[in-house]
Order: C-alpha cells, then structure tokens, then sequence
C-alpha cells in the first residue's frame, strides 16, 4: 500500500476546477499544480517546486472535484436493466412504485453483484461521495468499504408497506412494532459504520417513504439524526398516489406534514421532492410548499432518469433555486452512471421550464458538488481547496469527444460523459485508473447480476397480483422468434 502521508502532485494542470472561498463558488484556473497528501488537498497553484514522492503530469487533463451522489440504490436497481425501463401504472399516473417495485427480489449473491456493478459505474463517472439508500444486508459495510468510496449508508426502514390487487388502486398493511425495531437496527449500522476501519463511511437515517412511515416513526427518525448529528433523508413528494394520499390521511401535502412533524431542516434531504403543490400534474390550490422547502433550509435529493423515463419531472429545478432550496443530484436508477443524471437533469429542466435559460451548466455541476456537500453538512469535499479531502477526478480534455475544449465542463456532461474520465482519486487514495475501476472486476460483475437477474425474473408471477410473467408485464422492444 501506498504511503498516504507522501505527497503527490498533478503538475501544470490544462484545466482546474477550483474553489474560490472569496465568491464561495467554482472557478476556472489554468496551469496550475494541484497537491494532495494524507487524504488531504494541501497546495492548489503555481508551482512551488521542491521533491515529491509521485507527480502526475497534468497536460492535457482537466481536475475536477470528485461528485457527491446524494440518492442511489446500488444493491437493486442496476438488477432492472432492461426490465423496468418503460414501466409504469397507466391508472395510477404513470409511477412504477405501488405496481413493480417488489416484483424482483435480490438474492445475497445478487446483491452483492449488483453492488459490485453499481460501484464500478459510480467511480468511472467521478462519484467518490456516495448515499446508499439500501435495505440493511450482509456484508454491506464491507463492500462499501473495498469500493474506495466516501459512503454513507442509509439503511431504510419503515412501519409498512403498499401494495395494489388491480393496478388501479393502493392499500397499505401496517407493522409500526416492526417500523420502530428496524429503527434502532438501522441506528446500529450506522453507528458500526462511523466506526469503520476505512475511515470513509458513515451513516444517514433513512425513513423509506412518507407514505410507509407513522407519524412516529418520521419524529424519532428526524430526532435520532439530530441528536447524532447526521443528514436525514425520505422519499417524499414522489408520486401522484402518494400527495393524495397523505392529503387523504392528514389534510396536509406532504411537505407540509413533514414540516408539522420536525422533520424539515438544513440536515434534513426530500428524495424527489416533485410533487409539491405548485405541480401542474396536481391542480392544487396552494402554492407553499417550495416556500416552506426554502425557509427551513431542506434540501431536495433530484434523480431526473427514473422519472423522465415515465414522463415525469421536477417543475423545475430552476425555478427550485431561485427560491433558494439547496438541490444535490442522484443517481434513483440504472445506470449509475452520474454525468449522464447531470445532462438529463439539464435538460429536463429546460423543457420543464419552457425556456432555455432556466437554469445554467453552473447551476447543475455546483448542484453535483457543493449542493451535495451542503446536504450532507460538509464543507471539506465536493471542492479542490487547500484542506478540503483529496477527492479528485481528473478528465482527459484530449479525448475527441471533449474537443474542441472551449469548456472544459460542458464538452464533459454534454459530450464526452464518463469516456473522458481517466483516474479519480478519494481521500487521496487511486480507484480509478485509466477509467477502469480498481476494486472490482466489472465485466465479471455483470455476468454474475445477469445470472441473478434471471432467478428473480423466474419468481416474479409469485409477487404479481396478476401472477403475471415478466414477458407480459415487460415485453421485449421485438418479438423474440
């Protein structure tokens, strides 16, 4: 292993993202070195000269700080590929939750490809901040910790479930004993994983859905991670069904329920967030919600691609910043691949918008770093500055599909995507080389997911409540003769 306390220095960068803390923003700088050394950024500038143990020779790169993922899914949804991409309920507006979300169980040896695949796809994208929205599994910790990423687990709990009989309706069964015991379960990974021995993870408390959780059990969780001093995160305002629903239970939108029950604040992450009452899909009355969003200092966790995929989006994410609500991005879905989320989130707001000018590239790539960071409480990553952790992605501007290099950002998220990514580095240490990730092999990865998916896919007409094969619920694009 590598001595993390020698430095290592890009030398005479083409290109530098680099943080300024006069204007608290990004900005561009041009040949300049880039220092790191002990999980550390210690020097961003003109050369100071002098011996290190490692230089890397920064012609014809761009550095950039490594992205913050704040909504991912990695044990399951890399599972789906090919399956739940045009899926979703006609009579329950188009949502694939309450339809097809239990419909494909991962076994452990499934779950462990799908992390493995998940995690290559990440890192080859420039994530090395990771969420990990998962249910609490065997070995996660572990593989978390083999990936090289700066992790946060979030294992999910709740006090029940949903479930339709007809495709046109939505029950819920309820179990809060269980919610509250899955509760303090969760609590105690996430304290195991602040005691990791990679000194990377740590945790945040995850009530699964707003509309799966008592009132209680959203109370204690917002308490618990207060009193802990962790990110809280919940998926809300995601679905038509659910707004309805909640309106239904209590005569609150969602968000304002939340807001009723403590549960908003700057720690404090809405997954989604899309369903507000200003949303057009709604015809509500009110318009307070992004109000309430932008008083209490909550931050929405945006995954565009799973939801663009069933004609839905976030209306829109710039009008979400001009009130002020701090926005992180997410990979919810396959492939976890982050600079293409970046370009869908983009351009869905611009048609969400109708107006090109609703929001700028700035705007989503400040979103991926330091929007992240705010979210998650940090002011030490998701930025290249002295001090500020060594996690670094470092881009081929060369590549043909960067060039011409006019901006070195937007030929990234709009052209050249993970193709141009060569190495990242976190907390200092290589995952990432020649755009190939280093903990795990990715193609075998893939063979052992395909094999899993093909045992869950055998399963399937047993969680459908039409007992349904796949090849009705999910046809093939062509008839297979």
């Amino acid at each position: 292993m590598s001595d993390q306390t020698a430095t290592t220095r890009i030398r005479n960068a083409d290109w530098v993202v680099a943080f300024d803390a006069s204007s608290g923003r990004h900005v561009y700088r041009r040949n300049i070195d880039v220092e790191f050394a002990g999980g550390a950024i210690t020097h961003v500038g003109t050369s100071r000269g002098g011996a290190v143990a490692s230089e890397i020779d920064g012609g014809g790169l761009m550095v950039m700080p490594g992205l913050i993922n704040v909504h991912s899914h990695p044990t399951s949804e890399s599972m789906l590929k090919g399956l739940t991409d045009e899926a979703g309920s006609p009579k329950l507006y188009n949502s694939s939750l309450y339809e097809y979300l239990f419909l494909f169980q991962n076994d452990a040896a499934g779950t462990r490809a799908a992390s493995e695949v998940s995690f290559c796809e990440l890192l080859t994208s420039g994530v090395t901040t990771l969420c990990d929205l998962s249910l609490e599994h065997e070995g996660w910790l572990d593989t978390l910790g083999e990936s090289g990423l700066r992790a946060y687990a979030a294992p999910m709990f709740r006090s029940g479930r949903w479930r339709t009989g007809n495709g046109h309706s939505v029950s819920y069964e309820w179990n809060e004993e269980g919610g509250r015991k899955a509760m303090e379960s969760a609590l105690r990974l996430i304290d195991r994983a602040r005691q990791h021995p990679s000194g990377r993870l740590s945790g945040m408390v995850c009530p699964a859905q707003i509309d799966t959780c008592t009132a209680e059990l959203i109370s204690s969780a917002a308490d618990a991670a207060r009193e802990r001093n962790l990110p809280f995160q919940i998926h809300a305002a995601q679905s038509v069904v659910e707004f309805h629903e909640i309106m239904r239970r209590h005569g609150k939108t969602p968000i304002e329920w939340l807001q009723s029950l403590g549960a908003l604040g700057p720690n404090a992450l809405i997954g989604h967030g899309i369903f507000l009452d200003h949303h057009s899909w709604l015809h509500w009355t009110s318009r307070d919600d992004m109000g309430r969003l932008a008083q209490s200092g909550t931050n929405i966790a945006h995954c565009p691609t799973v939801f663009m995929r069933r004609g839905i989006t976030l209306q829109d994410f710039g009008a979400y910043k001009r009130v002020g609500i701090n926005i992180g991005i997410g990979t919810d879905t396959f492939p976890h691949n982050f600079i293409e989320e970046m370009r869908n989130a983009a351009y869905a707001a611009r048609i969400a918008a109708g107006n090109v000018h609703a929001l700028r590239t700035t705007d989503i790539f400040d979103a991926a770093t330091l929007g992240g960071a705010k979210a998650l409480g940090r002011d030490d990553i998701g930025r290249i500055a002295a001090g500020a952790k060594a996690d670094l992605v470092l881009v081929d501007v060369a590549h043909p599909a960067m060039r011409p290099v006019y901006d070195p950002i937007r030929s990234l998220i709009y052209a050249a995507g993970e193709r141009a990514i060569r190495q990242v580095f976190v907390d200092g240490r290589q995952v990432v080389k020649d755009g190939k990730a280093l903990a795990f092999d990715y193609a075998d990865a893939a063979a052992r997911l395909e094999a899993a998916q093909a045992r869950s896919i055998e399963k399937v007409p047993q969680f459908d409540w039409g007992r349904r094969s796949v090849s009705v619920l999910m046809p093939p694009t062509y008839e297979v003769n």
